[in-house]
C-alpha cells in the first residue's frame, strides 16, 4: 500500500485550513469594514452574504485541497 495518497491529503489539509484562515480573515475582514449598512434588514443581508461567502471558501480550500493532494501525491508518487 502507497502512502503517497494519504499523505498528499493530509497534507493538503494542512494547506487548504492555513489558506482558509488567510483569505477569511483577510476577506471577510475587509467585508465587515467596509459595511455600509443603514437599515437592520440591510445588515442582516450583507451578514447573510458574508456567511455564504464564508461557505464557498470552506469548501474551495478545507473541502478541495485534500482531494487536489491526494491526486498529486499518487499521481506523482504512488
Amino acid at each position: 500500500m502507497s502512502w503517497a495518497g494519504p499523505l498528499g491529503a493530509l497534507i493538503g489539509l494542512g494547506l487548504g485550513l492555513l489558506e482558509y484562515r488567510l483569505m477569511s480573515a483577510v476577506v471577510i475582514g475587509a467585508l465587515q469594514r467596509t459595511d455600509r449598512s443603514e437599515t437592520e434588514a440591510e445588515k442582516d443581508d450583507y451578514e447573510r452574504r458574508i456567511r455564504i461567502l464564508r461557505a464557498v471558501l470552506v469548501v474551495m480550500t478545507i473541502g478541495l485541497m485534500p482531494t487536489l493532494g491526494f491526486v498529486i501525491g499518487r499521481a506523482l508518487f504512488g
